[in-house]
């Protein structure tokens, strides 16, 4: 069994999709239907830059979709290669969760982008910057993030925001309640907390405001049927549910992205083989969390054609 898996903020880089979308119309017509959409040239900043403007939310979130999905239409329209027929289970880390939901046909191209950008938006307005932080820690499991969490908070936010592998998990919240955490990491047996680069504390409960800003858009622009099953960020369990996969994209913005037990769930189910598409973040994750597990992660034309030949022999 297959899953195809859509990575998250944080892999954006300049230069991302410019080579898809010099060898393939396929990457190209992606690319423009998502500057149609959101009415901006948004693959010119992911072509050319500036890397601030890439980096942030309310353009990264739409353009790590634009990536995967043109990577997505490549592979089924210049190879020939079927998500439904060669997956049987779809999953996404965050943003990546709306990428993995238009893969299987629930949300249109444009809405998709539009989604995310408004997504992007309301999590940077949620919370006001310099108000809120998030922190990595390093060689830390669940058990000891959370303990280290509740010492820090002393009555503000600190908590769990992803549970990524059995060696890093990520906390969200309070500037500082986070920077507590970070000081406090050797205490709980915990190699390093590093301070990350984002503009907002994600998935916690300070991102209330954007959480009811989606519930909004989502009301409007509803998910329709998905073509596989998809393994949902907040219960690591899987839905095929239209109106069920609503609810928990709302309660996805405050929850917890349960990945490490999502790809666990996957593997209880029977999926032998991950491909990760316009990323390589999320395959070296799933190596930390089932050594036993199958990954590819898809970027270049050559990647492309390498994982076409493989499913298709």
């Amino acid at each position: 069994m297959r899953a195809f898996v859509f990575p998250g903020q944080g892999s954006q880089k300049v230069g991302m999709g410019a080579e898809l979308a010099d060898a393939s119309t396929a990457a190209r017509e992606t690319f423009e239907e998502v500057d149609d959409a959101l009415s901006q040239n948004l693959s010119m900043i992911m072509r050319e830059g500036p890397e601030g403007e890439l980096t942030l939310t309310e353009n990264a979130q739409p353009a790590i979709m634009a990536n995967a999905i043109a990577t997505l239409r490549v592979l089924q329209r210049d190879f020939g290669v079927s998500l439904v027929d060669h997956g049987n289970f779809v999953a996404g880390h965050s943003l990546g969760e709306y990428t993995a939901l238009c893969a299987v046909g629930s949300f249109s191209l444009s809405d998709t982008a539009r989604l995310l950008k408004l997504r992007g938006q309301a999590m940077q307005a949620a919370v006001p910057v310099g108000e809120g932080a998030m922190c990595a820690l390093l060689g830390a499991d669940l058990e000891k993030a959370q303990k280290l969490a509740e010492a820090a908070a002393e009555g503000q936010v600190c908590e769990v925001a992803n549970d990524n592998d059995p060696t890093q998990v990520v906390l969200s919240g309070h500037a500082g309640a986070i920077e507590r955490a970070i000081g406090l990491v050797k205490d709980f047996g915990i190699k390093r907390g590093v301070p990350l680069p984002v503009s907002a504390p994600f998935h916690c409960s300070l991102m209330q405001p954007a959480a009811d800003a989606m519930a909004e858009a989502l009301a409007e622009t509803p998910p329709g049927g998905l073509d596989l099953p998809l393994y949902a960020n907040v219960t690591a369990a899987p839905v095929d549910d239209p109106a069920e996969e609503q609810r928990l994209l709302v309660e996805q913005v405050t929850g917890r992205v349960r990945w490490r037990e999502s790809v666990l769930a996957m593997r209880e189910a029977g999926v032998e083989h991950f491909v990760e598409l316009g990323g390589k973040v999320l395959g070296p994750m799933i190596g930390r969390i089932d050594r036993d597990a199958a990954t590819s992660s898809i970027i270049t034309m050559e990647d492309l054609e390498t994982l076409a030949k493989e499913l298709t022999s």
